[in-house]
């Protein structure tokens, strides 16, 4: 019993210290803690995902505009908008405020997770306004004309209301047919080169699962690069040649 007490323990002692010690790279970085200080920390309450995957956010961000690589962002689940707030920091600082920014979510699910699952304090945490949303985006500065808020189930407004290119996308619905259905109609129009980023691929089974099953579906592999225990990552590959 004490050695499963204590195996127990150090897996949550190092799960903790990944997420939250081994960092001081990321810390060195000004640019970047000067945006995250508006968005990630603990004070703002704008975003529950890590600083490491907010660094993740970040870089892509800047690698799609650097590289000029065309398309628009689109983020599906986006509770306070923090992480899109991020990005649209982002963009101002390299001067691309000319893309759109997409941003759906459910009014009956929050965060891709059904309210009969979830306990009232919870439930109460995780439930935010679209007028909530809208403020924290607008007080970016970023365009207000050049975002797009999309409210109700991705299975109702996607691919209905969705760009023609898509730049980066980021999933975060956390549940298998959410994360499916917006992989089968959004991947088609990411832009070879574009970014794609899964927030909840380790953290939650359904999310990987409707990831790895869309991916071997695809003839074209990509290498999913690890984040944190959660997040995965991958660039768009070019069409092969025939």
């Amino acid at each position: 019993m004490f050695k499963n007490f204590i195996r127990r323990w150090d897996g949550r002692l190092r799960k903790y210290a990944d997420r939250y010690l081994n960092r001081s790279d990321l810390e060195k970085d000004k640019e970047f803690q000067n945006l995250y200080s508006k968005v990630g920390t603990r004070k703002s309450k704008y975003t529950l995902t890590s600083m490491e995957r907010c660094y993740s956010l970040y870089k892509a961000i800047q690698y799609i505009t650097k590289g000029d690589i065309l398309g628009d962002i689109v983020e599906c689940g986006v509770w306070r908008g923090g992480s899109a707030m991020l990005a649209a920091l982002t963009l101002i600082k390299s001067q691309q405020t000319h893309r759109k920014i997409y941003l759906t979510d459910k009014d009956i699910d929050i965060h891709g997770v059904p309210y009969r699952l979830l306990w009232k304090k919870e439930k109460e945490f995780l439930s935010v306004s679209l007028d909530e949303v809208k403020k924290n985006i607008f007080s970016t500065g970023y365009p207000k004309e050049n975002i797009i808020f999309v409210k109700g189930m991705v299975q109702d407004t996607i691919p209905n209301t969705v760009p023609k290119q898509i730049a980066l996308l980021r999933l975060d619905t956390d549940l298998y047919e959410s994360t499916y259905h917006e992989l089968f109609h959004l991947y088609p129009k990411t832009t070879s080169q574009g970014v794609i980023i899964i927030d909840d691929y380790g953290h939650f089974q359904g999310s990987q699962e409707a990831t790895e099953k869309y991916l071997s579906q695809n003839p074209q592999k990509v290498l999913l690069h690890r984040i944190d225990y959660s997040c995965r990552v991958w660039i768009k590959p070019s069409p092969t040649l025939k």
